[in-house]
């Protein structure tokens, strides 16, 4: 769970990145963030991995107060979130394998039980076949896909992705969200910050609109007008199951009436 409270956060310049930011992501929620530029996407993904603190209000994000966080639990903590950079980062002197292999050699993971994750990241995200070639051998879709392994490496509960399909054709963008729906799918929550409104549309996820560093709105997906549906289904069927238990007590003391007098007359 990813919940903000009243966050605002304000540089040094005076720039006001986000104001009075409150909000609340379920476990295994997929939530598309929108915005122009400017509007905070970018800083609120900053926030979420303690790469820089509000200037008030409070994160938490499980059971982490990501604002109090000391040093000793950092690296634990951001382990927990995987991240898809707007600008990839990705290592040009390295091949996608070494690429993708980096956070589990920095967190001391055995070089056998790594190289195996690896492997089965990359046959995940379809790259299996690329995994010795170098990032400038590789089409923006396959370096989309180089970060978004790397990001799942470590198994984090949450996925942030920065314009993904930012730099995409429409086809390869559908490639790239379809993957990361699936990615939601095992469970992993997923935010994707994006301009693209064709794919936000079409998705029938929740979204969240950013404008002049405040949330100005929020749309839920179809499919949580579905969850809610069924609820209120099973709430309806509730009373219905209850005179079913209680007409089953009756039946009982029928059949045992029944029985008794078969009983008497056997014995007569």
């Amino acid at each position: 769970m990813i919940k903000l409270d009243k966050v605002s956060k304000k540089f040094a310049t005076g720039t006001l990145a986000l104001t009075d930011v409150s909000l609340l992501i379920d476990k295994g929620e997929f939530v598309f963030l929108v915005g122009p530029t400017g509007s905070g996407k970018t800083t609120l993904f900053r926030l979420l991995i303690r790469d820089t603190l509000p200037t008030e209000g409070t994160i938490f994000i499980n059971e982490f107060d990501v604002v109090k966080l000391s040093k000793g639990k950092l690296s634990s903590f951001r382990k927990k979130i995987g991240v898809v950079f707007q600008d990839l980062k990705l290592l040009a002197d390295r091949t996608i394998f070494e690429n993708v292999v980096l956070p589990l050699e920095v967190s001391g993971e055995n070089s056998q039980k790594a190289a195996q994750r690896v492997e089965e990241v990359l046959r995940q995200v379809g790259l299996t076949e690329h995994r010795d070639k170098f990032p400038i051998q590789l089409s923006g879709g396959e370096l989309q896909r180089t970060a978004i392994a790397r990001a799942l490496i470590l198994s984090p509960e949450i996925l942030l992705a920065d314009e993904p399909t930012g730099n995409l054709d429409a086809a390869t963008s559908w490639e790239i969200v379809k993957l990361l729906s699936d990615i939601n799918k095992m469970g992993t929550t997923v935010i994707m910050a994006t301009h693209n409104t064709d794919i936000v549309k079409s998705m029938n996820k929740r979204v969240v609109h950013l404008d002049k560093s405040r949330i100005v709105k929020e749309e839920k997906g179809h499919h949580e007008d579905k969850k809610h549906e069924d609820k209120e289904e099973e709430k309806q069927e509730k009373p219905e199951e209850k005179d079913k238990k209680d007409d089953k007590p009756q039946k009982n003391d029928r059949q045992e009436k029944q029985e008794k007098e078969d009983q008497k007359e056997d014995k007569e």
